[in-house]
């Protein structure tokens, strides 16, 4: 971990001494007004703009927080000196030309996932990022989840022994995407977890895909393996089209196995110590042995606090300290690598494409 996650009882102040960081919003779409809810409610943090091309999102914000300014020019709020740090929630192909004119106009900045839509583009902007010496985070907010955080301890930690696979199911109905498809729109979420959860990078990735509208040029079903070196593989599916919304994901390893559930209404974590034993000749198949653990279930506790809530506390805490954020732009830099060499795969219909970070 970067850096340690600070705690909800900071002060509203937090680090900044007589006043909290200055954050600007660009796009009030989908999840533009849950930014701007977490970040004005956040200690350390308040938002003072906003910027949206829609008047009545706009609308919406103005009459719930009146003290924020609206605006429908998002190099105005770029070039604000009374902002701190601009946070980008607009279509995935405006992400990099908003956050490098954001970092050259010294902000801090925080970028919706994808970081960028190309590996070249997510690079320049981490590199940039730390030649002016300001914090760029990238809104992996599964990251930030209770839940993953103690998936990550326990890996660390060993309780899980050598790990054998990561399996995850992503579906629902809808929401069809008209910039990215589902890869990128929900299988972008397995790619920062498994980044944040592995101690290893993977070689190479393989995916197939089908569209299930008729000229969309979106595939909305996908299949995706990440291949890394030994045994272990990591696999999840992602659907726009399916008639129940799952988040399911399984850790499996040679002493336990982690489940996480994140449509559990409680309970989203359990721990089973459950497996698998061998003896005998490993030369001869015949006489090897396979006994079946089934061990006890345990659930963690976990803390009841919106993963948003600590990601901008923790963006907040990073500019004022100088920390490097969990979901940086290298870490956001990886993901955007592991999508584009899946684009490759599904254009060579499934064929392994090599991963060099």
């Amino acid at each position: 971990m970067a850096t340690e996650l600070i705690g909800a009882s900071a002060s509203r102040a937090g680090v900044f001494g007589a006043r909290p960081l200055r954050v600007a919003v660009i796009g009030c779409g989908y999840w533009g007004p849950n930014l701007v809810r977490n970040f004005f409610d956040a200690p350390g943090s308040t938002v003072t703009r906003v910027c949206d091309l829609e008047p009545e999102r706009l609308d919406a914000i103005g009459k719930r927080y009146p003290t924020i300014g609206l605006g429908s020019d998002w190099r105005d709020v770029v070039h604000d000196p009374d902002v701190d740090a601009v946070c980008i929630a607009t279509p995935a192909a405006t992400h990099y030309a908003i956050a490098r004119e954001a970092l050259n106009a010294g902000k801090h900045v925080w970028v919706e996932k994808p970081l960028s839509m190309s590996f070249a583009e997510a690079r320049e902007l981490t590199e940039l990022a730390t030649k002016l010496g300001r914090v760029l985070l990238v809104d992996h907010t599964f990251v930030y989840t209770p839940a993953v955080q103690r998936m990550r301890q326990s890996i660390v930690s060993g309780e899980l022994g050598d790990l054998l696979y990561y399996d995850s199911i992503r579906v629902n109905l809808g929401m069809y995407q008209h910039d990215v498809n589902v890869i990128w729109d929900l299988g972008v979420h397995d790619f920062s977890i498994i980044d944040y959860l592995l101690p290893y990078r993977p070689s190479g990735v393989s995916a197939v895909a089908a569209s299930q509208i008729a000229d969309s040029g979106r595939e909305g079903l996908a299949y995706v393996t990440l291949h890394f070196e030994g045994d272990f593989i990591a696999h999840f599916h992602v659907s726009w089209l399916a008639p129940v919304k799952i988040r399911l994901a399984t850790v499996c390893g040679t002493k336990r196995m982690i489940v996480f559930d994140d449509t559990a209404p409680s309970e989203k974590l359990k721990i089973y110590d459950r497996g698998i034993e061998v003896s005998g000749s490993s030369k001869d198949r015949e006489r090897l042995q396979v006994e079946y653990r089934t061990g006890d279930m345990s659930a963690p506790k976990l803390d009841q606090v919106e993963a948003l809530q600590i990601a901008a506390q923790h963006f907040a805490e990073c500019v004022a300290t100088g920390a490097t954020p969990i979901t940086d732009g290298a870490a956001g830099a990886r993901v955007v690598a592991m999508l584009e060499a899946t684009q490759r795969s599904l254009a060579a219909g499934g064929r392994v494409e090599k991963l060099d970070f």
